[in-house]
C-alpha cells in the first residue's frame, strides 16, 4: 500500500490500545480470587453497499462487502498484570463479479496471546501477539503469519490520556510502524478519543447512552492460494501472493449499554478501500465511496 498521509496511522496498533485505560488502573490491580473470573466479547457485522475499486483502466464495479467478527478474550488477573488469552475471526465476503482478478473472500482465524501490566501508577503496558492463519476461501498451513504490537498508556490524570505504540509484521510493507493517540474527556458529556483504529469524539447524554462521529480504520495482509493467480487470469505472478486489504470507514454511531453488554449500531461512507499485492505491484484502489451500516454486541464479564 502507498504510504499516504494515513497509511502509517492505519496500522499503528492493531486494535486500540486504549482498552486497559477504559478499564483502569484497577483493572490491573485487582485482586480477584477465581482466576477464570473475567473477559471480553464481541460480534460484529459490516455491510458495504455497491462500489468500484479500479487499477489503471481497468474497474471492478458494483460489488459489494460484508465483514463479520468474532472474538472472545479470556483476561484472567495474574501477580505481573493481566492475561489476554482467546481467539477471533475475522471474514471479508465480496460480492465480486465472474473474472474478477481478486478474491472474493479474505478470512483469518487466530488466537490472542497478551498481557496487560501496571509499570507504575501512571504507566500501563501492553503486549499482544494473533498468531494464526490469514488467507482466502481455504485456510492453509502456509497462511500463518504472527502479528504482534507493543504499547503504552501514560495516565496524565483521570481526564487526559497518552498512548504510544509500535505494531509489527514481518509480512507488511513496512513492518515496523510506529503511532500515538490522546483520550482527553473535555467536559463532563464530551471525549476525545483520538486512538486509532477507531478515532471518535464522543457525547454522552445519559449514562447508558453515547452518541459519537468516529471513523474505522482496517489493514491486515492475507496469503491467496498457490493456484489464485493461474485462476485468476494473472497466469502464476499471483500465485501464493501476499495481499494487503485496507479501508476507511467514517460515519456516525451510537452505543447502548443493557446491563453488562453494549449494542452499537454506525452508519457512514467508506471513502477508502485498496486492494495490494504490494510485492507484484498489483493494486486496485477505491474508485468512489460507498454507504455502510455496521451493528455489533459487545461487552465484559
Amino acid at each position: 500500500m502507498h504510504c499516504r498521509p494515513f497509511h502509517c496511522a492505519a496500522v499503528v496498533l492493531g486494535f486500540c490500545l486504549l482498552n486497559t485505560v477504559a478499564a483502569g488502573q484497577d483493572a490491573i490491580t485487582e485482586h480477584i480470587p477465581s482466576f477464570f473470573r473475567s473477559g471480553e466479547y464481541l460480534a460484529e457485522e459490516t455491510y458495504v453497499a455497491d462500489a468500484n475499486v479500479r487499477r489503471g483502466s481497468q474497474v471492478i464495479r458494483d460489488f459489494t462487502e460484508s465483514d463479520t467478527i468474532a472474538r472472545f478474550v479470556l483476561t484472567p488477573r495474574i501477580k505481573l498484570g493481566v492475561l489476554r488469552l482467546g481467539a477471533e475471526w475475522e471474514r471479508f465476503s465480496f460480492g465480486l463479479p465472474h473474472g474478477a482478478q481478486l478474491p472474493n473472500t479474505l478470512q483469518s482465524a487466530s488466537l490472542v496471546v497478551g498481557l496487560d501490566t501496571q509499570l507504575s501508577d501512571s504507566i500501563l503496558a501492553r503486549f499482544e501477539a494473533q498468531p494464526g492463519l490469514y488467507g482466502t476461501n481455504h485456510l492453509e498451513g502456509n497462511d500463518f503469519n504472527v502479528p504482534f504490537l507493543l504499547g503504552g498508556t501514560y495516565i496524565y490524570n483521570p481526564n487526559l490520556q497518552f498512548v504510544l505504540g509500535v505494531s509489527v509484521d514481518v509480512e507488511r510493507k513496512y513492518p515496523v510502524l510506529p503511532g500515538a493517540g490522546i483520550r482527553w474527556k473535555i467536559a463532563r458529556q464530551w471525549v476525545a478519543n483520538a486512538v486509532l483504529p477507531t478515532p471518535r469524539l464522543e457525547f454522552q447524554p445519559s449514562k447508558d447512552l453515547t452518541l459519537y462521529l468516529g471513523a474505522n480504520i482496517k489493514e491486515t495482509n492475507f496469503r491467496v492460494s498457490d493456484n489464485f493467480g493461474d485462476t485468476h487470469g494473472r497466469k502464476s505472478q499471483l500465485n501464493d501472493a501476499l495481499l494487503t486489504y485496507s479501508e476507511v470507514r467514517t460515519g456516525l454511531g451510537v452505543d447502548w449499554k443493557i446491563s453488562s453488554m453494549t449494542l452499537t449500531a454506525e452508519a457512514g461512507y467508506q471513502p477508502y478501500r485498496n486492494f495490494d499485492f504490494y510485492r507484484t505491484e498489483v493494486r486496485y484502489h477505491e474508485d468512489g465511496s460507498a454507504p455502510y451500516g455496521m451493528l455489533s454486541l459487545h461487552g465484559a464479564f
